[in-house]
């Protein structure tokens, strides 16, 4: 599985935390890693450099090899929060599509 992490203008993503992300997902995702050919990830900051509440969103969308994408958003008060979110409400959809898939 590829991950490819794409940001916005607003954030610039040091290696650190670029590794810390990619083993998030890579972790999170290993039981449908047969399933996955590539993983992009979409951070943004919903208003900017302004302070707000829940405007920071990750945006995942997974190529399955054979289906269509899958895409998922989520917004949080940070980055880590938002990836999280978005890391559920993949997992949640991606065994769906393997049960769905199982019993063809």
């Amino acid at each position: 599985m590829t991950i490819q992490l794409n940001t916005d203008k607003n954030l610039t993503i040091h290696q650190e935390y670029d590794e810390k992300i990619q083993t998030q997902l890579n972790e999170g995702l290993s039981r449908y890693s047969d399933l996955i050919t590539r993983l992009e990830v979409h951070l943004s900051d919903e208003n900017g450099s302004k302070d707000g509440l829940d405007d920071k969103r990750c945006l995942l969308e997974a190529r399955i090899t054979g289906k269509e994408p899958l895409a998922v958003t989520n917004m949080g008060n940070t980055y880590d929060l938002a990836i999280t979110g978005a890391l559920t409400k993949l997992k949640s959809a991606l065994e769906k599509v393997a049960g769905k898939m199982k019993s063809h």
